[in-house]
């Protein structure tokens, strides 16, 4: 099966091909030799076959020399049967022309030149193969230093990207009353698009729906973006005590909350963006939840829930 080089073969289809090509050359020599030697056989052939009319018999000897053929009472005896000798001339020089010698002469020229040209072609190859891995290898290098520059600049702006953490604090000068803040604890300004929020009632967090269903608070005047600088914080929802019982339904939803037998949360996300971010980028997510502990006199709210509702991105 022949060998095909693509423009950057395997080596093993490299090697192939030089094999392929010097066994090429080493036939083509075998063969340029076989026929130079031709003619030389062909003429020690000639030489070894006898030529027509040859052939003697005794009775022609006996006449040549005089001599009549002997017998026995007149009768030839029988152990003298008539036997035939052959001679053979002497071998005639071999007539090479000059035409056929210098025939031959250009023919193993020729099977020089080509063998020559053979082993400078797999050299030439041979070097070409060690230039391509040479380059295969840069190439893997480059690659390789193209990605950890990526991954370099990506950690560059992430460590200088806004981020936004949720955290719980109690209202000043207010009892049984906190806030839910988020504070921009990375190193540029954040630019907060929306809030999305939901009320979820259930009997601990296993019974927590996979994905809340967020959306938008029910404001009465439009949502404003708001810039927080490093550092700065914002509330995005207060709840107090008295909240409590407007939160339920019903009495009976009320009462089930007072005796734990189901628990309020508090849910929601933010997103923001860079403040220098170029347009069409996606914007950032910051997601929350919060248990409200209703107690008989005193109340609380604490970071809860399970790891799909804090998810920052």
């Amino acid at each position: 099966m022949p060998c095909v080089i693509p423009k950057v073969a395997p080596l093993n289809t490299r090697i192939c091909y030089i094999d392929a090509m010097m066994l090429k050359g080493l036939a083509t020599f075998a063969l340029l030799v076989a026929i130079l030697q031709a003619p030389a056989t062909a003429f020690a052939q000639a030489s070894n076959h006898p030529a027509a009319g040859q052939q003697t018999s005794d009775s022609s000897t006996y006449a040549q020399q005089g001599q009549s053929r002997p017998d026995c009472n007149g009768v030839p005896c029988e152990d003298q049967q008539p036997r035939f000798i052959v001679t053979l001339p002497a071998p005639a020089p071999p007539i090479w022309p000059w035409h056929d010698r210098i025939l031959w002469a250009a023919c193993l020229v020729l099977a020089i030149v080509g063998y020559a040209g053979i082993m400078l072609a797999v050299s030439t190859l041979k070097k070409i193969e060690r230039q391509i891995s040479a380059v295969e290898a840069a190439a893997a290098a480059a690659v390789e230093a193209a990605q950890a520059a990526s991954l370099h600049a990506q950690t560059i702006a992430n460590a200088e990207r806004p981020w936004l953490l949720i955290g719980v604090e109690p209202t000043p000068g207010i009892e049984n009353s906190f806030n839910i803040t988020a504070t921009n604890r990375g190193r540029s300004p954040a630019t907060i698009v929306s809030t999305l929020d939901q009320l979820i009632f259930a009997i601990d967090e296993s019974h927590l729906p996979a994905f809340p269903a967020l959306k938008a608070a029910e404001t009465a005047a439009p949502f404003v973006p708001m810039i927080l600088l490093p550092g700065e914080f914002i509330t995005i929802k207060s709840i107090k005590r008295e909240d409590a019982k407007t939160l339920c339904a019903s009495d009976e939803k009320f009462k089930q909350i007072e005796n734990w037998d189901e628990r309020i949360y508090l849910c929601g996300k933010v997103r923001y963006n860079d403040l220098v971010s170029p347009a069409g980028k996606p914007t950032h997510e910051s997601n929350w939840c919060c248990w409200y502990i209703h107690g008989r006199q005193r109340s609380g709210l604490a970071i809860a829930g399970p790891p799909e509702y804090h998810l920052h991105t």
